[in-house]
């Protein structure tokens, strides 16, 4: 996993104010030559036995979860103790899921290998069995690198603007604090990736041509305007749509065979955690009260780029191929292999820290997911500079 392990987690230093990157100008800021130049140059060689590996380890663990839940977790009469037993087990699998899914990632972004057959040919296989229209997602995620926090093109978890304000303040008050933050962290953990491949929710506000979004924009056709008109990537859209349709099949097929409650609890649940972590790691990597949002007069990739925050996350981000706390290194290169990610985020930081543009919040994060739910709710301009706002503070007259 790269020279260091988990020291380099422990080592860092405390948060930076993000708020200090928006204060240089773009020409103050390390251009993308400097920023290679500070990682050394085999971090980004590949290693096909080393990530078919991973592929492997993580499939070991998901087996064996799999194989001890089914011989040994109770289908029938279950008791308070078995529905216990079943939520470690859903929590564990989906955990471990999310290791695949994570490969997969790294597939569409050619992190995995050199050799582009090989990386879409796993990707396709692992993303397509958690549901995932691997080449569409592809594309999306990759605009998401391509224009990170840019307020008109960033793709996923662009921040709503002040209308936010008029649909939801009146809720937030009477609510209260509290119980609207359990409201964000169920809206986002739990529904918020499916309603992005369906309606590109928190996604871009207009078109790949730049024009205004009038109407869904969802991951499965072709025909979607999530898409370039030129229809270079419809094959590949349906393609992934087959796929995700393919494992549904297979699930019916299975619970045809072995009964659908049985399918359904081998699987769901653990779908849905996967489908939580996947969301939580996006949401706090690019989410904070001070984490700078750009305009398009201001955005450049350098600024949208070191606009991410690294965190810990514990046993959860050996599992998870580190890409949580290496979440800096992954955005500016995300075709460097993630088993260097831990010593290219060291060389990273000791660029960048000197200079007040390494990010870093160690605080646990569950934590910083409550405080993200509390306080990170909309922007209220898409032009300039914007940083977060919360309900608790907004009036209804930001929105007139």
């Amino acid at each position: 996993m790269g020279k260091g392990g988990d020291s380099t987690a422990a080592a860092m230093p405390a948060p930076v104010p993000l708020k200090k990157i928006a204060s240089m100008k773009a020409e103050q800021l390390p251009t993308v030559k400097d920023l290679k130049d500070a990682i050394p140059k085999h971090c980004f060689e590949y290693s096909i036995v080393t990530s078919l590996s991973l592929v492997v380890r993580d499939g070991i663990i998901i087996s064996a979860l799999g194989y001890a839940a089914w011989n040994y977790l109770p289908f029938e009469g279950i008791t308070l103790a078995g529905w216990a037993a079943w939520n470690v087990y859903w929590f564990l699998m989906g955990t471990a899921l999310t290791g695949w899914w994570v490969l997969a990632h790294e597939c569409g972004h050619r992190g995995f290998s050199d050799n582009t057959v090989l990386c879409d040919c796993v990707g396709y296989v692992l993303h397509s069995l958690l549901l995932v229209p691997y080449f569409s997602w592809q594309y999306s995620h990759k605009k998401h690198h391509a224009k990170t926090n840019h307020l008109l093109d960033g793709e996923s978890h662009n921040p709503p603007g002040a209308k936010y304000v008029k649909l939801f303040k009146t809720m937030h008050d009477t609510i209260g604090e509290d119980a609207f933050a359990v409201y964000e962290l169920f809206t986002h953990l739990v529904l918020g990736w499916p309603m992005y491949l369906l309606f590109n929710a928190t996604g871009a506000r207009r078109t790949p041509d730049g024009d205004r979004i009038t109407s869904v924009h969802d991951h499965f056709r072709p025909s979607s305007k999530l898409f370039p008109s030129d229809h270079h990537w419809d094959l590949r859209v349906f393609a992934s749509t087959v796929g995700c349709m393919a494992t549904l099949a297979g699930l019916y097929l299975l619970g045809e065979e072995f009964g659908h409650f049985n399918v359904s609890m081998m699987y769901w649940p653990s779908y849905l955690w996967t489908n939580a972590w996947l969301v939580l790691y996006t949401w706090l990597q690019h989410t904070a009260p001070d984490l700078p949002q750009w305009g398009e007069d201001e955005w450049t990739w350098v600024r949208g780029g070191l606009c991410t925050i690294d965190r810990p996350y514990g046993v959860f981000d050996w599992m998870h191929h580190r890409i949580g706390s290496t979440h800096v290194a992954h955005h500016l290169f995300s075709y460097l292999p993630c088993y260097h990610a831990v010593e290219a985020t060291a060389a990273l930081k000791a660029y960048l820290e000197p200079k007040g543009l390494y990010h870093y919040d160690g605080t646990f994060f569950p934590v910083a997911a409550w405080k993200v739910a509390h306080e990170c709710h909309y922007v209220e301009q898409v032009d300039g500079v914007q940083q977060y706002k919360s309900l608790k503070n907004a009036t209804k007259a930001k929105t007139n």
